[in-house]
């Protein structure tokens, strides 16, 4: 048996993606770290003025703040781990695209929140933000059709594709109504962007 070694293109190319997808956890990371910094933080202050208050003027701050905000442990690490595995995907395969997203499924989550929202509810937490994302990466795997799109999108769909669902009302204290402002951000997003990265 004999080995043959990478053509340099080869080569050059395998660290460009290593480094990228390192780019990507690390970026996805520090967004992890800052919500956990937050959390800590919470019991400090008074998070109800923070949160999105639907339909109310005094509310629309919480589009901006909502995203780091969580209701307990529980909410904060399945918010974490989806974030951290959806963002990595989604930054190292399409970096110029998420990176151009994000403010949109930012947003998105947001104002879905404070449009559909019941009248007196509070939203908070990262889930729309992730909803968005994942939405972004599995339409960009429709839309481009490419291996790495193909594959990033299967992924996300094997770890997150129940999100597929729950942008619909589902359970009782979870807001679907930021889910779907996530989802339609990513969606828009993805037909927007889907050019931003070469193939």
């Amino acid at each position: 048996m004999t080995t043959h070694p990478l053509a340099p293109d080869t080569a050059t190319q395998n660290r460009l993606d290593r480094s990228r997808v390192l780019r990507a956890f690390n970026v996805s990371l520090a967004a992890v770290l800052l919500l956990v910094a937050v959390f800590t933080a919470q019991g400090m202050f008074d998070w109800r003025a923070w949160a999105v208050a639907p339909l109310q003027a005094d509310g629309l701050v919480g589009i901006l703040t909502a995203p780091l905000l969580h209701g307990s442990l529980t909410h904060l690490g399945a918010n974490a781990a989806a974030l951290l595995i959806l963002g990595t995907l989604a930054g190292s395969v399409y970096p110029r695209a998420t990176a151009m997203a994000l403010p949109l499924l930012w947003l998105g989550s947001g104002l879905g929140a404070w449009l559909l929202g019941e009248p007196g509810s509070r939203h908070l937490g990262a889930s729309g933000v992730t909803h968005g994302l994942m939405f972004l990466v599995f339409v960009l795997g429709l839309l481009r059709r490419d291996r790495p799109a193909i594959a990033t999108s299967m992924i996300a769909f094997l770890f997150y594709g129940g999100m597929l669902v729950t942008i619909l009302p589902h359970e009782a204290g979870v807001s679907w109504q930021s889910h779907l402002g996530g989802a339609v951000a990513g969606l828009i997003a993805a037909l927007l962007l889907r050019l931003r990265d070469p193939q």
